[in-house]
């Protein structure tokens, strides 16, 4: 029953809600949302506006406000990622070669 749903929808959910007096399980089956993610929408409304609403997953500071331990971080991050891409490619090199030999 989940859906991806926009923040102008989740504010209607909660409008629907709070403005009209309807339940959660009116707003889910109208709205096509699970009672749960109503109830959740609107309890962060209530407490943080309708800023709370916004989904800011995957969403990453800009390199202007990050601190230099948080560039050290990234980059370590990287170098580490670096390093498991290039063991990877020389186990599978390592592999390639044995099988080579016994065929």
């Amino acid at each position: 029953m989940s859906r991806k749903t926009t923040l102008e929808e989740r504010i209607d959910v909660v409008e629907y809600v709070t403005k009209h007096k309807h339940s959660y399980t009116e707003a889910a089956a109208r709205f096509q949302v699970s009672y749960q993610q109503a109830l959740s929408w609107v309890i962060k409304a209530k407490n943080g506006g309708y800023e709370a609403l916004v989904d800011n997953r995957g969403h990453h500071k800009q390199e202007a406000e990050l601190t230099e331990l948080d560039k050290a971080k990234l980059e370590i991050r990287r170098l580490k990622a670096e390093l498991a891409d290039k063991e990877l490619v020389e186990a599978f090199a390592k592999k390639l070669l044995e099988l080579q030999r016994r065929g």
